[in-house]
């Protein structure tokens, strides 16, 4: 195990852990398990008689919490809740639990400390590898496959779209007359040169276009509005969903769901404004600094 991996920190912990007002004996869902920091907490908070679901569709990511979640387990002994792991999406949630048998459902949306550690994954600029992005690498299409194999007009509409790129015209053409292009390495270079780093923007020039791949190959947008979808219905009355965004497109999404149903009677706002992370956790972990916290309670019968 990296020391990465040994330092993880799951994001908004205390945070997420006050919204969701975990109460011995309930029944949790981690929509996003990864690393299992968020998890952890969780069953170490609601008792033999609780259960926590958790949902990755990155084995790789499941077989390192399953790991972590069973030590925890084998640890508390007698009073360890039960525990289910689920290799699926998080966007088939209603197909694993009942309707009205959830008290909190949790999700943290975006890539993992993990995915994004490992160059094998293709999901960063920062180190070479293959242009793979997927999260379930057992299906769907390539980053390499979708740089290589849509058109020029089609692939710059991805780019604005799922990463706000500016440039997205100028870097799709740019893709299409570097083709093939099968390394996170050469398509960061092919960024670079056709658009220099935005001296207002503190970030590289590749990381919209990294981000907007990601999005569309794990189809994660339509993933959230899915699981915003369902969330009513798998709860139990005054059940409580805590939702973290890292990027205005999740956030919009979360935020648009939630005000919606709070006009329908179906949820009550428990944020009005997302929950951020303080100086000391930005600090100690700055992927923390994006983050969004949103929470609801499902109205009662």
């Amino acid at each position: 195990m990296t020391m990465t991996r040994e330092r993880h920190v799951p994001v908004l912990l205390n945070q997420s852990l006050e919204f969701l007002a975990l109460r011995a004996g309930g029944t949790y869902v981690d929509c996003t398990l990864g690393l299992g920091g968020h998890s952890a907490a969780i069953l170490s908070r609601i008792g033999p008689a609780g259960r926590l679901i958790a949902f990755d569709r990155d084995g790789e990511a499941m077989a390192l919490a399953t790991a972590r979640l069973e030590a925890i387990c084998s640890g508390l002994g007698a009073e360890a809740p039960a525990l289910t792991l689920i290799n699926e999406p998080f966007g088939s949630i209603e197909g694993h639990v009942e309707a009205g048998s959830i008290d909190g459902v949790l999700a943290d949306f975006g890539v993992s400390s993990l995915q994004l550690d490992e160059a094998a994954r293709g999901f960063s600029f920062q180190a070479d590898g293959p242009l793979d992005m997927r999260m379930d690498q057992r299906r769907g299409i390539t980053a390499e496959q979708v740089v290589n194999q849509m058109d020029e007009r089609e692939l710059a509409n991805l780019l604005y779209e799922y990463g706000d790129e500016r440039r997205s015209r100028r870097f799709a053409r740019a893709i299409v007359r570097a083709r093939p292009v099968t390394t996170t390495g050469q398509l960061s270079r092919i960024i670079a040169g056709a658009g220099p780093a935005i001296h207002t923007l503190p970030i590289h020039p590749a990381t919209r276009t990294f981000q907007a791949l990601r999005i569309y190959v794990n189809r994660e947008l339509e993933e959230i509005r899915a699981l915003m979808d369902a969330a009513p219905r798998v709860l139990k009355p005054t059940g409580r969903l805590v939702a973290i965004s890292f990027h205005s497109l999740e956030d919009r999404i979360v935020k648009d769901a939630l005000r919606e149903g709070a006009r329908s009677g179906t949820w009550r706002l428990l944020t009005k404004k997302p929950a951020t992370a303080d100086e000391d956790e930005t600090r100690l972990n700055p992927r923390s600094r994006s983050a969004k916290l949103r929470a609801a309670e499902k109205a009662a019968d």
